[in-house]
């Protein structure tokens, strides 16, 4: 009756390498999500995406707008889905003739405060803000915000 026992210890064996094989990714979660909100020195709405695109927090601070809500969100989602800080997307769309229409597209928002958000090479969701002032103020807050975490915009 030795064999089952080696044959059990075999087959656990191949069971482990087989998870082993699978892809481990960093993920965001809502702990960090309240990390990076907390850490946004701007008065504004703002919204942390998970990898996939799933919103994981969104806060509007008093007195903002609440369009400025639904504008964060999406700015996060251009960021998270171009892998692009939402400002240099949107000036590389002016410039280019064949990326026009882009403005088109429902859920993306060519307006600068959307960042991805990148734990070194790994995409891990994005962060964006809208309603601190324009373009330029809304992606300073969200770059702060990533930078006390740790994350960074780019790979």
């Amino acid at each position: 009756m030795p064999l089952k026992p080696l044959l059990f210890s075999l087959a656990t064996l191949a069971s482990l390498q087989a998870q082993a094989a699978l892809p481990q990714h960093p993920e965001l979660d809502l702990a960090n999500a309240r990390r990076l909100v907390d850490a946004a020195p701007c008065h504004a709405a703002i919204a942390v995406l998970d990898r996939g695109g799933n919103p994981i927090l969104a806060q509007r601070a008093d007195g903002v707008g609440p369009h400025n809500a639904d504008a964060a969100r999406r700015k996060a989602y251009t960021a998270l889905s171009t892998k692009t800080p939402t400002r240099l997307f949107a000036e590389r769309a002016r410039n280019n003739p064949e990326a026009a229409n882009l403005n088109t597209l429902g859920e993306l928002l060519l307006l600068g405060g959307g960042i991805p958000l990148f734990e070194g090479r790994e995409l891990v969701g994005a962060l964006g803000v809208a309603g601190a002032g324009g373009a330029e103020q809304d992606e300073q807050c969200a770059t702060t915000a990533a930078s006390a975490l740790g994350l960074a915009i780019h790979p």
